[in-house]
């Protein structure tokens, strides 16, 4: 996606998360358990900051968590550090270098697409926290999250921080996963490295195939679907093959 794009949709995301959290700050968040939508608007507001420091700073930012920051009211906090956050990607092309915890991407840019990924999934949080219908994400926002869930989370933690899936893979079979949605398809291999995705649904059979939708896929792999309504997305394969993807999906996006 383009970065005015992405900047667009994190503004759009950003509106409907700020009027959502509004309607009550003490909702539990189902999405989130153990969090208030002001747990999840403080939540938000603090990445926005932790990135607006880190990218003034080159890196991790020095003294964190600033001092004061747990006491400040959560819209004002939210507010505040998106106003912070827009200033700074102004002030920077997408390409100039910065800090980044994704070894390939050391730039503005990585953030720019970040912070609007997880925008719209804390917007869906806040949605499902009010009982509110979700409201659709764009299909180029939500298949480049999905892109970037398989790319720069699950690919990328289990190949770079092993140790953390070891339970998970240990002893499993080599497995390929198939997903699918409008436009855009993934084949994710186990094996022979860890974990490989290539664009394309390639050929052959895959032991698992996921397909829906955009925005069904989109709440899928974040598990970001409401118990109550019908998931959108179709999921074929063995339940344990089933259920390994999902651990590894959740311990990368932890």
């Amino acid at each position: 996606m383009e970065y005015s794009r992405l900047l667009d949709c994190l503004e759009a995301d950003f509106t409907r998360l700020r009027a959502v959290a509004a309607t009550d700050l003490g909702a539990a968040v189902p999405s989130c358990p153990g969090w208030t939508v002001a747990d999840l608007t403080r939540h938000v507001g603090q990445v926005y900051l932790h990135k607006t420091l880190g990218m003034r700073e080159g890196g991790e930012p020095d003294q964190w968590p600033p001092k004061g920051l747990k006491d400040e009211e959560p819209l004002a906090l939210l507010d505040r550090t998106y106003a912070g956050l827009l200033r700074e990607f102004a002030a920077r092309a997408p390409e100039e270098p910065t800090g980044t915890w994704y070894g390939p991407d050391q730039t503005v840019g990585f953030w720019i697409r970040r912070m609007a990924q997880e925008t719209v999934v804390h917007r869906i949080d806040a949605e499902l926290a009010a009982g509110q219908p979700v409201a659709p994400v764009p299909a180029d926002l939500a298949v480049d999250g999905v892109d970037e869930l398989l790319k720069v989370f699950l690919a990328y933690s289990v190949n770079e921080w092993g140790d953390y899936f070891t339970d998970i893979l240990a002893g499993a079979p080599a497995r390929t996963y198939a997903i699918r949605t409008d436009g855009a398809a993934w084949r994710v291999r186990t094996a022979p490295t860890p974990y490989t995705v290539e664009d394309g649904a390639g050929d052959g059979a895959a032991d698992v195939t996921v397909s829906g939708p955009p925005t069904a896929l989109l709440r899928w792999v974040w598990n970001r679907e409401a118990g109550d309504e019908p998931s959108g997305v179709t999921v074929e394969g063995a339940p344990e093959a089933v259920e390994e993807f999902r651990r590894c999906i959740v311990t990368a996006t932890q």
